[in-house]
């Protein structure tokens, strides 16, 4: 999964790797693989800005607590855009994928999905859940 030369090193070691030490690609291309399993259109703008969402919170957990006033004006800088837009386009990127995304990987990540008659999760709750996945994985490693 994760091979930076510094997460070998912990893992020869018996050391918990934590995920400040994996590498940004490294890092981007779990993201991406978890985002791309439960449906996430690669095309999407929202796909771009959800993946450094997640990477973001995946760092801080402490960013989505507080998505409109410190993780959305954080990606739009970075995308040059408005914070408006991040958010509307990360909503976009999550409404496709709960309608035709992989309900069996909904299932198992969120514990519901479209076909159980339940709405979509927020973009906070969404955003958290991935990066929260992402965060346990790395320290199991």
């Amino acid at each position: 999964m994760f091979r930076s030369e510094e997460a070998a090193i912990h893992l020869e070691r018996g050391i918990r790797v934590e995920i400040t030490a994996i590498k940004d690609y490294e890092l981007e291309k779990y993201i991406t693989e978890i985002m791309l399993d439960v449906g996430v259109p690669a095309h999407l703008k929202g796909y771009h800005y959800l993946r450094d969402a997640i990477m973001l919170t995946g760092r801080d957990m402490e960013v989505v607590t507080s998505v409109t006033k410190l993780l959305y004006p954080t990606v739009a800088r970075r995308f040059k855009t408005t914070d408006q837009k991040v958010e509307r386009a990360i909503r976009n990127a999550i409404e496709v994928s709960w309608t035709r995304g992989n309900e069996q990987t909904f299932e198992k990540m969120f514990g519901y999905s479209a076909s159980s008659g339940r709405t979509r999760p927020t973009n906070s709750e969404y955003i958290a859940r991935i990066a929260d996945k992402v965060r346990l994985d790395i320290k199991a490693m």
